[in-house]
């Protein structure tokens, strides 16, 4: 990643929502990888005309991103501390009609805010489920994938469309099964993620999982982030 005053970091994985499947966060490892600390930027304050190829420059000054509140990258997000986060940057709030939800802020500088007026404004309009939490995309590979009819494997990866920040499809890795594949389940499909549990169910059948579109990484262009590999899919 990159700040107007140069390189800052490198993201090493996403937070998303289980409710309408967004991309939330980029999460950014600071420094060196032996001794750094992480960071969440929003998508919607990345500049989209980089030309750069594996590259995130975003409208934010080292001093911004390094002064950003400290958020336990390890642990789910709650809208608290999002409230902070977004109070940081000056951003206005995707949970009341802001940010991610269909702009960005490519051609304006985050002023800070600490006006208490506008944080009770933020708490004040928030809805029923505004203290949902995020998880991150590293936590949840690995998770046991559950049909209707039983277990058919697990999560592998993720594909996300970089231009809307929506995750589209797990990628489920079926092969405990004899002859099993890695195949696309679309987010549609999903009906419960279990944080606690590590389970994902899903509302098809082990049949209908079996015979669901083959992953194919050819067709994807990946990202690598730390030891996973994350993937856009712009022909979707």
């Amino acid at each position: 990643m990159e700040a107007k005053d140069g390189r800052i970091g490198e993201v090493v994985e996403f937070y998303f929502d289980d409710k309408t499947w967004k991309i939330r966060y980029l999460i950014v490892r600071l420094g060196h990888p032996l001794n750094s600390r992480q960071v969440l930027i929003s998508p919607d304050a990345l500049l989209r005309t980089t030309g750069q190829k594996e590259l995130f420059s975003v409208h934010l000054t080292k001093e911004q991103i390094n002064k950003s509140p400290n958020i336990d990258t390890d642990k789910p997000v709650s809208r608290q501390q999002e409230i902070e986060l977004y109070g940081h940057y000056g951003w206005p709030a995707y949970w009341i009609g802001g940010l991610n939800s269909g702009g960005n802020l490519e051609d304006t500088t985050p002023i800070p805010v600490t006006d208490e007026k506008k944080m009770d404004q933020i708490n004040a309009n928030k809805k029923p489920d505004a203290d949902l939490y995020l998880c991150s995309t590293a936590r949840v590979t690995g998770y046991t994938i559950y049909a209707n009819d039983g277990e058919i494997g697990h999560v592998n990866d993720f594909i996300f469309d970089d231009q809307t920040w929506q995750l589209v499809n797990f990628v489920v890795d079926t092969q405990s099964w004899a002859g099993g594949e890695k195949v696309l389940i679309a987010v549609e499909h999903i009906k419960e993620l279990v944080w606690q549990k590590f389970e994902v169910f899903l509302d098809m059948t082990i049949a209908g999982v079996k015979n669901s579109p083959l992953f194919d990484a050819l067709k994807y262009k990946a990202i690598e982030t730390g030891n996973t590999v994350k993937l856009t899919g712009n022909s979707l």
